[in-house]
């Protein structure tokens, strides 16, 4: 069983840093892209970027392209969002999902194919 658990939220100031983890379980994590999404208050969930399942190549949404860096731990079974100069619309509960497929259209079908762990709230705030 697929289980995925993101962790590392806080509060941050803006432009500052913050590095959150994915840590999986119950699968082949190196099977698997990574993907990282985020939902803000009062809007829909959104794709942020995505890992392939080496860890080669990366995606990133244009919100955060230049300042989100994603990476894979295939050894340790977790995923990375390295978060750095941070604006508060970056404030949101953020998850990260496991596909089977190297999908970087964020909204396709396989994201939501396996099943999604409780997210981790960053707060942008000064």
């Amino acid at each position: 069983e697929v289980q995925l658990q993101a962790s590392g939220g806080g509060l941050v100031q803006p432009g500052g840093s913050l590095r959150l983890s994915c840590i999986a379980s119950g699968f082949n994590f190196e099977d698997y892209a990574i993907g990282w999404f985020r939902q803000a208050p009062g809007k829909e969930r959104e794709g942020v970027g995505c890992i392939s399942k080496s860890g080669s190549i990366t995606y990133y949404e244009h919100s955060v392209r230049d300042r989100f860096t994603i990476s894979k731990d295939n050894a340790h079974n977790t995923a990375f969002l390295q978060m750095d100069n941070v604006n508060p619309d970056d404030t949101a509960v953020y998850y990260c999902a496991a596909n089977p497929f190297f999908e970087v259209s964020l909204g396709h079908q396989s994201w939501t194919s396996e099943p999604w762990g409780p997210g981790t709230l960053v707060t942008v705030s000064s």
